[in-house]
């Protein structure tokens, strides 16, 4: 925490960093479990790594302890089989107040620790990014359209209720009572 009893700024990439590990993990453990070791060696440096090249982090409010938060990964566009670096866009959810903390941007790059240079992703791993972001595009079709529903229909309740031309609104009585 900062002076002020704010979550310290630096712990937001902390937060983000941990979470993109355990992005890659979810990877070895969940969704490619064949592949467990492969996806478990990217965050060592055994061989083929993803290093965090830059993170770009905007701060929506000052979160204050104690709070818990949910970060949540997404890629940004479909990987290739000459995919040598990804950006990864993450939001930083604080459960106390339901609402985004922080966003940001990683650019990870595809690095051979045995060469000592970039790489491109292995083709297991373009298999399961593309497969990851197949996925997160239906979501947002399917999640999205669901929105805009939502949407119409709450203006369609205002425009029925309080948004209509005869509304007059009531500001309440200035009098006092005696």
């Amino acid at each position: 925490m900062d002076s002020m009893g704010h979550v310290n700024n630096v712990t937001y990439n902390r937060y983000a960093e941990s979470a993109r590990i355990q992005w890659a993990l979810n990877f070895a453990n969940s969704i490619d479990p064949d592949r467990k070791h492969e996806w478990s060696q990217l965050w060592t440096n055994r061989g083929t790594g993803l290093i965090l090249r830059s993170i770009r982090t905007d701060y929506k409010f000052p979160m204050e302890w104690p709070d818990h938060v949910t970060v949540l990964h997404k890629l940004r566009s479909m990987p290739t089989p000459d995919t040598d670096h990804f950006i990864l866009d993450v939001v930083i959810l604080s459960e106390l107040h339901r609402r985004p903390a922080a966003r940001c941007v990683e650019d990870i790059v595809v690095y051979d620790y045995k060469k000592g240079k970039k790489a491109t992703l292995q083709t297991f791993m373009v298999d399961k990014f593309r497969e990851t972001f197949e996925l997160q595009e239906q979501a947002k079709a399917k999640y999205g359209s669901r929105v805009l529903d939502m949407l119409q229909r709450v203006e369609l309740l205002e425009k029925s209720s309080w948004d209509r031309a005869d509304a007059k609104e009531d500001l309440g009585s200035a009098q006092s009572t005696p």
